[in-house]
């Protein structure tokens, strides 16, 4: 082979290689994965704005995501109720930001909520009251937990802690808005509570987890080192990592996030349910993204997967912890 027809076929050769990679780029997969053996379930927070800003829009997409996964429950993590929470049980906020929002018929399956601040400028005690009244809406209590089987086996179980952090952070005590439903609420009893279910859980639970409405950590540059943030630091860190708590789940920042700070537990942020904000990076961000959407969490009892959705359904963002290996993988 003569010397330019050998450049042209390398030439030739390096176009069709750059075409294929362009092409790769352009098909990127980000379409939900399954898993249908998996414990399966939704976590969105934030969203309570009467059908306002992006809650329509992500909740219709949640509901496309559920029957795809065949979800089994769908958590919220709080600030379920815009802008001063509910009055009571009977609130028409009820109709308005919930019931006449999530109408798929993959979302009328138990949901499990926690309380945020702007629930607790109302009356929280009310979402409480509210369990009795609504077939999907479970929330016995201000804190509470639950186990969950692992594609039905009782002998691989999931345990998911479902915390109130407001009554964790001091200045709330003095807020004119927020004090006289956190003072109501016992801290020191909330601790002791949750240090036995941590450290009584049974061998048959695989994975701990842990849902709240204030992250411990945060890329946003308003709260990194917050008030707020400081304090459900302080207050959760030390427990989380002495019980070796797998995932700690939050939202509060209308974002999307997923950090790695110093330790075993993996922190993630799920708070644009129907508001996005801006967002900036830290060391440890694995996702730090500020588009509307949600989580889907995947457990098996060697893998948990996560996915981060946006509200036109694409997968931004996928990672996978491996327990037995204890690592974290993207």
């Amino acid at each position: 082979m003569t010397i330019p027809v050998l450049k042209k076929y390398i030439f030739k050769v390096f176009i069709c290689t750059l075409s294929v990679n362009f092409a790769s780029a352009q098909t990127k997969d980000t379409s939900i994965k399954k898993y249908p053996n998996a414990l399966n379930f939704i976590v969105m927070g934030d969203w309570g704005r009467f059908g306002e800003d992006h809650q329509i829009p992500i909740a219709k997409q949640m509901g496309k995501t559920a029957t795809a996964i065949n979800r089994d429950f769908i958590i919220s993590t709080g600030d379920n109720f815009y802008p001063i929470g509910v009055a009571s049980e009977y609130d028409p906020q009820w109709k308005s930001s919930y019931e006449d929002i999530y109408t798929d018929f993959s979302l009328h399956w138990n949901w499990y909520p926690v309380l945020g601040n702007h629930d607790y400028a109302g009356n929280p005690d009310a979402q409480v009251a509210y369990s009795k009244i609504s077939r999907r809406w479970n929330m016995p209590a201000r804190y509470y937990s639950k186990t969950f089987n692992i594609n039905g086996d009782s002998n691989q179980q999931v345990l998911i802690a479902f915390i109130d952090t407001n009554p964790l952070i001091p200045e709330f005590y003095k807020n004119e808005v927020y004090g006289k439903n956190v003072i109501s609420q016992d801290t020191t009893a909330q601790k002791k509570w949750l240090i036995k279910t941590l450290s009584d859980a049974p061998k048959s639970v695989k994975w701990k987890l842990v849902v709240g409405h204030h992250p411990l950590f945060t890329a946003t540059l308003k709260r990194r080192e917050s008030y707020d943030t400081k304090a459900v630091r302080k207050s959760l860190k030390s427990l989380f990592d002495k019980y070796e708590v797998d995932a700690y789940i939050a939202g509060h920042d209308h974002d999307l996030q997923h950090l790695l700070p110093e330790g075993k537990t993996n922190y993630f942020v799920s708070g644009s349910a129907s508001e996005a904000t801006p967002i900036d990076q830290l060391p440890i961000s694995k996702l730090a993204s500020s588009e509307y959407g949600f989580m889907t969490f995947s457990v098996l009892p060697d893998t948990l997967y996560v996915q981060a959705v946006n509200e036109k359904g694409e997968v931004i963002y996928s990672t996978e912890i491996k327990k037995q290996e204890n690592l974290r993988q993207k």
